[in-house]
């Protein structure tokens, strides 16, 4: 496990500095723009694209990597390659024809998608749509070449080629800041060019170039099958989105800037724990039903779990208890005012909730997903939704933007849950949960640690407060800082205390 613990650990470490820079970015709108209609209409133009189609992108990129290790396994590398290019010219002739469409229809989309946007942002919100349904041509392509990296061990260069994307949709918010906000959307559509161009250039250099061709073999074709049950599953999650979306854009204005903001730190959080690890694991489950070796699978996928549950529930409730503050230290600058904090604030509460079964799902699902039943997570996922749209619906009344927030949080449970029966239930010989009296175990340190860290970080906040030197932000630093360090050393003694064998897991991620 050293040199997948060694992976993990520089993928987080380049993960961390990526996020950091999306947070630059995230930060640089919110101080230039705040929760602006400019904001919403950018957030909205953003997410469209993804809503309609990204179920095509992410139906094929799931097929790929369980059809891909079985014919390296049968017929070799050289087959594998011919089947890549196959995929790639497969999904960027529809990604091309999805982007067409969506540019010439942008007008209604808008109208549909963001019914509550009228005027100027919902003009707006057109010119934007019709560059980001631009750079679907670009993405096609990427999450394809990004799996075939990730097969062969490559796991952190492809991590280094979204510094170009995030790095130049940052420039994008600064010029747009100085000139003219019209810019904002290029910054997506060229970093995603200069993207795809560097996963080409590494995946060369690993022994794979595109090779164009008219004929999609029998393996596309193969893709194609497996990849309707998961484009439908995937069609149904945008529905969920299009949904919250569309309720919030009738809300107070910001209301869609507030869940965007939300949203992106519990992004932050999953994509330095739960991403790592479910990138690493799912090429090892593939490869190990490819060889039949149910063993390693139930290895990889239990000690999976029990990382993501060590991982996890410390951060939903910390998130949970601390929204407040961490909102305003990250966010809470320039035209970002304390209102701004308090909206943002809400959502992000929240969307904590359902952030460890977020992760729950993201693992389950791509073991379904090597073991080539794409049907289940379907079903699971349409269970999900449809508890989500009718949460939307009883709490938005009530509770505004921070209902459709919670909302997604229990459907992510649901949804979880269900995952977690039908595993058990269809699948006899994997083990997800091995020893579930480690599962308390790690709930109860969890909850322990957070708890006593409330008390450090009131100790701190009360100390820091009347010191007349310090500002607010400051205060509020120090005081945050101390809470997540007694967090973290009172689980770490506690883990250790009740033996939890994958905390050492977690040391050689540090070392």
């Amino acid at each position: 496990m050293r040199p997948a613990a060694k992976t993990a650990a520089m993928m987080a470490v380049l993960t961390l500095g990526m996020k950091i820079l999306g947070f630059l970015r995230e930060v640089f709108m919110a101080g230039f723009f705040g929760t602006s209609y400019i904001v919403d209409a950018y957030v909205m133009a953003s997410a469209i694209p993804g809503i309609i189609f990204a179920g095509v992108f992410t139906s094929v990129g799931a097929s790929y990597m369980p059809i891909f290790s079985k014919i390296v396994e049968d017929r070799g590398m050289e087959e594998g390659n011919r089947f890549t290019s196959e995929a790639i010219t497969l999904s960027s002739f529809i990604a091309l024809i999805a982007a067409g469409l969506g540019i010439i229809f942008a007008e209604p989309v808008v109208s549909i998608f963001a019914r509550g946007f009228v005027g100027e942002t919902a003009e707006l919100t057109v010119f934007y749509l019709r560059i980001t349904f631009s750079y679907l041509i670009f993405t096609a392509a990427t999450g394809l070449l990004e799996s075939y990296l990730q097969y062969k061990g490559t796991f952190l260069k492809p991590v280094l080629t979204g510094y170009l994307q995030s790095g130049f949709v940052l420039v994008a918010i600064i010029i747009s800041a100085f000139y003219s906000h019209y810019f904002l959307a290029f910054g997506l559509l060229i970093g995603s060019i200069l993207r795809l161009a560097a996963l080409a250039f590494v995946a060369k250099g690993r022994g794979f170039s595109y090779r164009p061709t008219r004929h999609i073999g029998s393996a596309a074709r193969e893709i194609t099958v497996l990849a309707i049950p998961v484009f439908i599953g995937s069609t149904v999650n945008q529905i969920n989105s299009f949904v919250d979306k569309m309720l919030a854009s009738g809300l107070d204005e910001g209301s869609v800037s507030a869940l965007n903001y939300g949203y992106l730190l519990i992004n932050m959080i999953t994509a330095l724990t739960i991403t790592v690890i479910v990138t690493i694991i799912y090429p090892r489950l593939t490869q190990a039903l490819a060889a039949e070796d149910y063993g390693r699978f139930n290895d990889s996928i239990s000690t999976g779990m029990n990382i993501i549950l060590i991982i996890g529930l410390p951060c939903s409730l910390g998130a949970m208890l601390y929204s407040h503050p961490a909102v305003q230290l990250v966010y809470e600058r320039g035209v970002f005012d304390s209102a701004s904090t308090g909206l943002t604030a809400g959502a992000f509460f929240y969307y904590a909730i359902g952030l460890t079964f977020i992760a729950v799902n993201a693992l389950l699902v791509k073991a379904f997903y090597a073991m080539q039943d794409m049907k289940t997570p379907v079903i699971c996922g349409a269970i999900g939704a449809v508890t989500n749209i009718v949460l939307n619906l009883l709490l938005v009344g009530p509770m505004a933007h921070r209902g459709l927030a919670l909302a997604t949080s229990i459907a992510a449970i649901v949804n979880a849950t269900m995952l977690y029966y039908w595993i058990r239930k269809k699948y006899p010989k994997v083990q997800v949960v091995r020893e579930k009296a480690k599962i308390w175990k790690i709930i109860v340190s969890a909850v322990a640690c957070v708890s006593i860290s409330w008390l450090v970080y009131k100790g701190i906040g009360a100390i820091a407060g009347s010191a007349a030197a310090l500002s607010s932000t400051v205060a509020t630093l120090l005081s945050l800082f101390g809470a997540v360090a007694a967090a973290a050393v009172v689980y770490l003694i506690l883990l250790k205390l009740f033996r939890v064998q994958e905390l050492s897991l977690l040391r050689d991620l540090i070392k």
